[in-house]
This record gives C-alpha cells, structure tokens and sequence, in this order.
C-alpha cells in the first residue's frame, strides 16, 4: 500500500469512527490509535516518510492555539493554582523521576531526561471527551484541558534543553539556566507582543475571510518567531491565544469570528485525529524496521509504569494538602474526584510528535544515540496508557459517581436570555433613534426573547416527559420545510445563488441554536 493511501485510508478512518465512539461510548482517539496499529500491520504497506524538523512547527501551533479558545484567561487564573501544580510541578517531577528510572535500567543520562520530557505531559484529548459525554464538573474539565495546555509548554521547553545536550554531546547547567529563562520571557514577551499587534489588525480589517486567514497565520508566526529569537515557541502560541480569546472578540465582526471559530474547530478535530491515526501506523511501522531488544522491552515496561504510578502517587497527597491549607483554586474536593484525575493520564499528540521529530543524527554526524529506544519506548507509553486509560476511565468514572449538577442545556438556555433582555432594554432606552428604527430593533428582539422563553418552558414542561424531544422533533421539520422551499427557489431559477445562501445560513445557524 502506498504513501497517499495509507494517508486516504486513515483519513476514512477518522470519518468512520468519529460517529462511531460515541455509539460504543470508546473515546474517538483510542479507536484511531488501535486502527492505525492494524492498518501498520498489513504486509508491503508504505511507511509514512516525515520530516522530523518540520513536525513541530506545523502540528504545535494549530492544537496549542486552539486549545486556548475553549478556555479563557479568567478561567484560567481561578484555577491557576492546581493547573501550575499539575502542568509545571507534575511534569517536571515526573520528567525527573523517569529519567531516573531510566538511567537505573541503563539509558544514559543525556537520553534519559529527553526520554522524560518526551513521555511527561498527558494529553487532555481522550480524557475530556469522556469528561464532557459523562458532564464531570466543569472546573475538573478545566483543571484537566489547561494542565494539557501549559504542560506541553514545560515539557517542551525540557526537551529542547536536553536534545540540545545529546545533539552536541555537550551539557552546561549554566547554560541550559540561561537558555531555560529566555525560552520564558521571549516566549511570552513575542505572545503578547504579536497579540496586541493582531487585535490591532483585526479592527481595521473587517472583512470575515482576511480576519480568520489572520488568526490562521498568526499562531505560526509566533511559533516560528519565538524560535527564532531563543524563545519557546508554544508559549509564544499560549500566551496569544489567550491574549486573543480575552481582548480581541469585539474588534472580530460577526461574521469572522463565526468563520474562525468554525475553521479553528476544524483543525483542531482533523489534526488531533490524524495524529491518533498515524500514532498507532508509526508504532506497527517501527516496530518492522526496528529491533525491539530486551533492553528496549524493559525500559519501556519501567517507563509506563512510571509516568502511570507517579501520577497517582503525585495527585492523592497533593490534593490532600490543597485541601488542608486551602490553597486557591478548585482543587478535586474528594478521593473520587482525585482518583479521575490521578487516571486521566493518557499520554498523546505532544508525545508522538517529539518522538517523532527526534534528530537523525548530531551535530557531528553521527547516528542519533538511542534514538530506536527513544522512539519505541515513547510511541509505546502512548499506546498503553491511551488504551489502558482511555477505555477505562468512563467506567471508573460511572462507578465513581462523579457527575456535575449543571445542567449545560439550561444554563445556555438561561443566558441566551439575559443577553436578550438586556440588548431589549438598551434598545427601548435608546432615544437617539428613529421611532420606526427603534421599534423594528424592539420587535426583533421582543420577539426572539419571547420564543427563547417558551422554549424553555416548553422543554421543563412536567406534562409530558419528552416534551424537549418533541420540541425539538417540530422544529426539525419546520427547518425542513424552510430548507427546501429555498432549495426549490434556487433550483428553479427564481432567486440567485446568492440570496438563496444568504438565507440558507440564517436557516442553518438558527437550527444549530435551537435544536443542537
């Protein structure tokens, strides 16, 4: 099989089991890995030929930006305090101890820490997309995506310092101090600097395409500009997402932050579930050309069980003192809660791309030492805990009881209409208008407030317990109905391509808005 259909079957693959997953209730990512492990397995199939120097820079920076738009900078900064202890303080402890693990079963020092930094950071993916289907509380959703966030920085940033001593055969604590604090403050400093520069940008542009190419072009920008400069290039990524998220909505018109979002929510799905894919090809691909010694079968077995056991080990008494000296932050408020946390260690995305991206050789030429053993130990450590986690932790977490009282649905509901009553009230209160300007913009609003209420009403009606099924069953046909009239129209000639999309896109969002 070759290279494009390798590539097209695993494409196929993510629109298979995407749906799938959620009908077997088995997060879509340990789906993709165990089919990309198969599709490896078939006689005379192509390997996938990457350019290690090129997997950062155009993976990174897409996840990391878009991973800062399902967050915000308040969020964040109330749950600051047990996303540092988990995305600073874990993973550089658990860096450190693989490494020394490691090293005790006979990797060199220089290997063993890019092996750390390599297998340090958990991935959030398979562990809240159970979190959401099961509605854990949104501050342990938090807590577990800005971990997955701010741990690939520090993990990152430890492994450009240890590659660097394997590379040229050389190490200098001094030096690696130095370069550890620029990587920070250049790092951040082009985050912010590049943020103000985009809101300014995005407030003179207002045209919805150039403003999402805009925000398309800007994460890699800072990526590649902060590496340049001797910064880290994903907290360049963090600090403008973040930045952006918080400052720049109200320069966005409409129409481009609806497009960003959209393409944003894309990319950050395709690339994500290539990523499961190829994890699961690689492993069977290199497992072919490379021979798994026994040297190598015990430094991973000790590195799984490492990065599994000291996650559990590291959270339980944390927490605990957390909870003693009431630290700021929502910390897990129980050993349930704890125990999902501690399991939701699954290694991902950051992991295998870092395998992967691992130089061929050093600076002097030679072969890359240990590079076999980094490569299969980490794809590895992938693999079991995405499959051994993954698979086990919705049934831990059933078992546990451990579910939030929000309900998501009412509290959108109840939001989208105080939103309403208060652009109701700024439109009645607004004398500067025109009397039949005024009362067009009281009656639009008069009237979507009124029907945002009924529906909710309609949907907690105690007359019938499917009344929110029903509800949403009518407006289904309703939009149907609204649809192909349109269809017709265009298809008969009577309006212009045009119009008839123009109004198909108001018929589609207000379906989304309504019916989900």
């Amino acid at each position: 099989m070759s290279e494009p259909w390798v590539m097209t079957l695993l494409l196929a693959a993510v629109m298979l089991f995407t749906p799938v997953a959620d009908q077997v209730k088995v997060p879509q990512p340990v789906l993709l890995t165990i089919f990309g492990v198969g599709v490896g397995l078939v006689p005379a199939t192509a390997p996938l030929d990457f350019d290690p120097e090129l997997i950062l820079p155009v993976v990174l920076p897409p996840l990391l930006f878009a991973a800062t738009q399902r967050t915000t900078a308040t969020e964040f900064r109330e749950q600051a305090r047990p996303v540092l202890v988990l995305a600073v303080g874990l993973t550089v402890a658990t860096a450190a101890v693989v490494a020394v693990v490691a090293h005790r079963v006979g990797v060199p020092w220089a290997a063993a820490w890019v092996l750390g930094a390599i297998v340090s950071p958990p991935d959030p993916v398979a562990a809240t997309a159970v979190a959401r289907r099961l509605r854990l509380p949104h501050r342990l959703v938090t807590i577990l995506e800005g971990e997955g966030m701010f741990n690939d920085a520090t993990a990152l940033v430890m492994y450009h310092v240890a590659l660097v001593a394997v590379v040229a055969g050389d190490f200098s604590a001094l030096d690696a101090g130095v370069e550890l604090v620029a990587a920070v403050v250049v790092g951040v400093g082009a985050g912010l600097a590049l943020g103000w520069v985009v809101t300014w940008l995005l407030a003179h542009v207002q045209e919805a395409y150039t403003e999402t190419t805009i925000t398309v072009v800007a994460p890699f920008v800072a990526y590649l500009g902060a590496e340049r400069l001797g910064g880290s290039g994903v907290l360049a990524v963090l600090v403008l997402g973040l930045y952006l998220r918080n400052a720049a909505h109200e320069a966005t018109t409409s129409r481009g932050w609806l497009l960003g979002r959209s393409v944003w929510s894309y990319a950050d799905f395709l690339i994500t579930s290539m990523a499961f894919a190829v994890l699961g090809f690689e492993l069977s691909a290199v497992t072919r050309t490379v021979v798994v010694t026994r040297d190598i079968v015990v430094v991973g077995t000790a590195v799984i069980l490492t990065v599994v056991l000291f996650r559990i080990a590291w959270m339980f008494p944390v927490t605990w003192w957390a909870r003693r000296v009431r630290a700021g932050g929502s910390m897990p408020t129980d050993w349930r809660e704890t125990t999902v946390v501690a399991w939701s260690g699954m290694r991902g995305v950051v992991t295998v791309a870092t395998a992967l991206a691992l130089p061929m050789a050093t600076t002097a030429g030679a072969p890359l030492p240990d590079r076999d053993l980094l490569l299969v130990t980490a794809l590895a450590c992938v693999l079991v805990t995405l499959v051994l986690q993954g698979l086990t932790l919705s049934p831990l977490t059933r078992r546990l009881g451990v579910a939030s009282e929000v309900d998501h649905a009412s509290e959108v509901a109840a939001l989208r209409v105080r939103a309403a009553d208060a652009a109701l009230d700024h439109v009645r209160g607004d004398t500067g208008a025109r009397e039949d300007v005024r009362r067009a913009a009281e009656l639009q609003y008069a009237g979507y407030l009124e029907a945002q209420r009924a529906m909710a009403d309609a949907r907690r009606s105690e007359m019938a317990d499917d009344a929110a099924e029903e509800l949403d069953e009518l407006l289904g046909r309703a939009t149907a109905v609204e649809r192909r009239l349109v269809l017709d129209e265009r298809r008969l000639g009577r309006v212009s391509a045009g119009t008839a999309d123009e109004v198909l896109r108001d018929i589609e969002s207000r379906s989304v808005r309504d019916i989900g």
